[in-house]
């Protein structure tokens, strides 16, 4: 198994992100169109927070109620993308090992890592990521 492999080799690269000042409403639907878990949210070019499938999940009720269904759409109008996310996330820096990556994934309850260098966002990392990676060095 590779030693140490910088976080930056794993990543993906061409990160998608929401504004601070993006409705909820189009925060959703891009993680549904594009099929992604996790979105890092900017102010200007700057890291602010992250907002997660399970950050939306947590305001949804239509999935318990079949006939409250609008009470999604009416969530999303009623909060903003500062009142959902996760504020100031931790980081992983693009130099950062796999290892050392994996460990602070393990260490927390959560499931992404934006990748920085001098604070600006040029990645982020999965535990999926992580995991694909292992898979890999059995190869």
């Amino acid at each position: 198994m590779k030693k140490r492999v910088p976080v930056s080799e794993i990543m993906t690269k061409n990160v998608l992100t929401v504004s601070i000042s993006d409705s909820l409403r189009h925060a959703n639907a891009l993680m549904k169109e594009k099929n992604i878990r996790h979105i890092p949210v900017v102010n200007g070019n700057k890291l602010v927070g992250i907002l997660s499938k399970t950050d939306i999940m947590r305001l949804s009720f239509g999935d318990l109620y079949e006939s409250q269904a609008g009470t999604d759409e009416a969530m999303f109008d009623m909060l903003n993308i500062g009142q959902v996310m996760v504020h100031d996330p931790v980081t992983a820096d693009k130099e950062e090992t796999v290892k050392e990556v994996a460990e602070k994934l393990a260490a927390a309850e959560y499931h992404a890592l934006p990748v920085t260098e001098d604070g600006n966002i040029i990645g982020i990392v999965t535990t999926t990521d992580i995991i694909r990676y292992l898979l890999e060095q059995y190869n």
